[in-house]
């Protein structure tokens, strides 16, 4: 049930996925769910997944990225006795073959999304070394938003992206894992520098590089009515710059899936360079 005195939030939903106009194949894949009702507060789940390595090669790393990521995350939406809590804990992830370092600080949903994540990579590992000649180099990003009890908790590898819209702001959640989003944080090249450099999408961290994989997993934070979360590749982020247009965007007014089209669209007009999706989350205001 829902907190008691308090009218649960509603999440407005849309994504959308294009090939861009410069590439022959769309390696994104995207997916969400959201499980709500008027008298509780809405679970989601909201995953973008830029592949790498030709040859449909990419395409197949973020497309199994994605399906593991639904099967592994599932028990969020099994319904269950509301006196028993229904996130696994460390016992219920070590039964299930996690093989994750579970460090003291971190809370269930934060083990829970690294176990998947984990398990993700493996998936990824294991078809690239059963398919060496057309996918041994193939990778993918992957860029998770849970949305949970009026709380949203993010996990990340890649330089796909995650933001919070909130009040006309529009805030990065996670950190690109790539050489300029290295660069960036070391001081070493201003923030427009991103978008001109020569190495721009060399990443250093993704799934599919290797065994050993390091998630940043965000600490969780409260969504207040009128926020938005954005998720997207950086088909995105890297056409349609600095984040005050992205913001613009969605300083619109319009619905979920009228700013995903837009966004789109303002993408494919920048130069379409790269595949393009976009998922879109508002919080609204309770129905119930």
């Amino acid at each position: 049930m829902g907190d008691r005195g308090r009218v649960p939030q509603w999440l407005s939903v849309s994504g959308s996925t294009d090939i861009g106009r410069q590439r022959e194949l769309n390696e994104d894949c995207f997916y969400y769910k959201v499980v709500q009702a008027s008298d509780e507060s809405p679970v989601g789940l909201f995953v973008v997944a830029d592949g790498m390595g030709g040859h449909l090669a990419g395409e197949v790393a973020s497309q199994w990225a994605v399906q593991t990521l639904r099967r592994e995350l599932a028990p969020l939406f099994r319904p269950q006795d509301p006196s028993v809590t229904r996130r696994l804990d460390a016992e219920a992830l070590a039964a299930v073959g996690s093989g994750a370092t579970v460090r003291l600080e971190e809370t269930d949903l934060a083990r829970l999304l690294l176990h998947a994540v984990e398990r993700a990579n493996q998936v990824v590992l294991g078809y690239a070394r059963q398919h060496s000649e057309e996918a041994g180099d193939m990778g993918t990003t992957l860029t998770v938003a849970v949305v949970e009890e009026g709380r949203a908790t993010v996990a990340h590898v890649g330089d796909s992206r995650a933001y919070l819209w909130r009040e006309g702001q529009l805030r990065p959640l996670t950190a690109d894992h790539s050489v300029t989003g290295a660069l960036l944080k070391q001081g070493k090249i201003p923030p427009e520098g991103l978008y001109n450099h020569p190495h721009r999408h060399i990443l250093y961290r993704c799934l599919g590089l290797k065994p050993s994989l390091e998630v940043d997993i965000y600490p969780s934070f409260e969504l207040q009515s009128g926020d938005a979360l954005l998720l997207c590749s950086d088909g995105l982020w890297d056409m349609v710059h600095p984040d005050d247009r992205l913001a613009s965007f969605l300083s619109s007014g319009e619905g979920s899936r009228s700013i995903c089209q837009e966004l789109v669209a303002a993408a494919n007009e920048a130069g379409g360079d790269d595949n393009i999706s976009v998922i879109l989350v508002q919080v609204e205001a309770g129905i119930g």
